[in-house]
């Protein structure tokens, strides 16, 4: 059974004398100017109107700060640094791309289990706010704070005894390797406070890719009541508190964008009560990667053949899950589902099929897009990947099989 062609409608691309349009150029004239496929391309125009929907749908006071696992390409993050508040990294090499942006370090903040060392050490030297994940890396905060006579700037990230319901990828509630169990955080605090680091405050996530805002509410209500009884074990005030995001996008048959207007709401309830129990001087923060980026981006391979085998139609191409792995279904789907998916050079035609895309890998889970609706294509036409701003180029095996890695772009 086929599946039918969806209309994305958080997807703004055009299309003009049936080709798709990225950053108003026509695609086939893209590729030639890359001089390669496969490649990512990412908008800069959806970019800034992405940022520019969320300031105007969410409280104004409301920090917006962009989790750059998310795509860490370092024209996209130039781009978005100046436009959102701050940067979360997850490596020594995310970090050296936040600090080329120019952005505050005090506005740059270090998540993940597992810090080395010189991760750490590099941080303090920095000046960014790291959060503390398990207990082992207070000493090293101290030691690298003393040796290099700058104040550690410290927060945790605590693991709730909640969940966000509905997540596709939960981060928080039972045993986590992320952040430190709610019940040990108020001795941690009371550690912080003997060593004499400097305290900023909270990082408390859940879950991500929600599509369902009251399951968001739900869980802010949540936080903000674990902020609070928290915040009493405090060694100094809150300088902030980082609810993380979870906004989710859509990719599948179904899937409907996020509705904004109830978080927003309920955030604006949180925030005035926040101020009184926090502290008017407590930044409230939002933490978005797959958000603020997904949308803005496709990946673009191009077929080497089509083939016929028994009834079904094949267009083997040159991409594949070596270069979009979340896209092959392999990042976290627990039953595949094909991401939005076009014949990018025949955009609006009228001579429909079902066919599958597959990729050039001895594997026969480098499938691109199984049995769906798409223009009937050839070799030469270029296969359009929606919905790949966000865990694309950095979250697959690119060395599997030894390919050539796609080119990223920003238009």
């Amino acid at each position: 059974m086929s599946e039918k062609p969806q209309h994305w409608p958080m997807s703004q691309f055009q299309s003009k004398d049936g080709e798709l349009l990225v950053g108003g150029i026509p695609l086939r004239r893209l590729a030639a100017r890359v001089g390669q496929t496969p490649f990512y391309a990412y908008d800069r125009r959806l970019l800034s109107e992405r940022v520019r929907h969320l300031r105007a749908s969410l409280p104004e006071g409301i920090q917006l700060h962009f989790a750059m696992k998310a795509n860490p390409m370092p024209a996209v993050v130039q781009h978005l640094a100046p436009l959102v508040d701050g940067l979360d990294v997850a490596s020594l090499k995310e970090l050296r791309v936040a600090l080329d942006t120019g952005t505050d370090p005090a506005h740059i903040s270090f998540a993940g289990p597992g810090k080395g060392e010189v991760e750490i050490r590099a941080a303090v030297a920095a000046g960014i706010t790291l959060n503390i994940e398990s207990e082992r890396e207070l000493p090293l905060l101290a030691k690298a704070s003393a040796e290099l006579g700058v104040p550690a700037r410290v927060a945790v990230r605590v693991n709730p005894d909640f969940e966000l319901k509905g997540a596709g990828m939960k981060m928080g509630g039972g045993s986590q390797q992320f952040g430190i169990d709610a019940e040990r955080v108020p001795e941690i605090l009371a550690r912080i406070g003997e060593l004499n680091l400097d305290f900023q405050g909270f990082h408390i996530f859940t879950g991500s890719q929600n599509l369902r805002s009251e399951a968001i509410t739900t869980a802010h209500d949540a936080i903000f009541a674990l902020a609070y009884r928290l915040a009493e074990h405090a060694p100094q005030a809150l300088s902030h508190l980082n609810i993380g995001g979870g906004f989710g996008v859509p990719y599948f048959p179904g899937d409907k964008p996020l509705d904004l207007a109830p978080i927003a709401a309920n955030l604006a309830r949180h925030q005035a009560e926040a101020s009184e129990r926090l502290g008017g001087q407590c930044a409230l923060v939002i933490e978005l990667g797959r958000y603020l980026v997904a949308e803005s981006g496709i990946y673009v391979c191009e077929i080497l053949d089509r083939k016929l085998s028994r009834g079904e139609v094949l267009l083997i191409s040159n991409g594949g899950l070596h270069h979009h792995l979340s896209a092959a279904g392999l990042f976290g789907q627990i039953i595949r589902k094909n991401y939005p998916v076009a014949i990018g050079t025949k955009m609006g035609s009228a001579d429909i099929e079902t066919a599958s895309v597959v990729g050039p890998l001895c594997t026969p889970l480098d499938l691109l897009a199984n049995k769906m609706e798409l223009a009937r294509a050839e070799a030469g036409d270029l296969v359009v990947v929606y919905q790949s701003g966000a865990y694309g180029m950095s979250a697959s095996p690119k060395d599997f099989l030894s390919h050539n890695y796609p080119v990223e772009v920003l238009v």
